[in-house]
């Protein structure tokens, strides 16, 4: 077994720690978990996001982390209704063996771009 095991935490810096809170607490549905001066702290399938507002500039498209759905087409139409800004729609980016891998890249209140990935079983011919 190697040493690394997996994820244990994404950091993401914020510019309004309650906005983004809000955001992702409301409108993404996540987890909230705690807070910590200037951090907020949420689950993502057992991996811990943190957010930050201590000041180092959001938004930056390298940093970029993308989140796992059943479907995503529907979350798609779930989160524009609850004022999630998308670039695109979910379209099928790839596909492996057993599956095709769709996406949509949505944003938070601070411009940090967000993946939303599912993957659709292939059917049996």
């Amino acid at each position: 077994m190697g040493m690394i095991t997996g994820i244990a935490q994404i950091a993401l810096s914020v510019r309004d720690l309650a906005r983004a809170t809000a955001f992702y607490r409301d409108a993404l549905g996540l987890k909230h978990l705690f807070d910590a001066p200037n951090l907020a702290f949420f689950d993502v399938g057992g991996v811990r996001l943190m957010l930050s507002s201590h000041g180092a500039e959001p938004g930056n498209r390298a940093t970029l982390f993308y989140l796992k759905l059943d479907d995503v087409t529907a979350a798609h139409a779930e989160l524009v209704a609850r004022g999630v800004r998308f670039e695109e729609q979910p379209h099928l980016v790839g596909r492996t063996p057993t599956a095709e891998v769709w996406l949509a890249l949505c944003f938070d209140p601070d411009g940090n771009p967000l993946g939303l990935m599912s993957e659709k079983p292939l059917s049996a011919a």
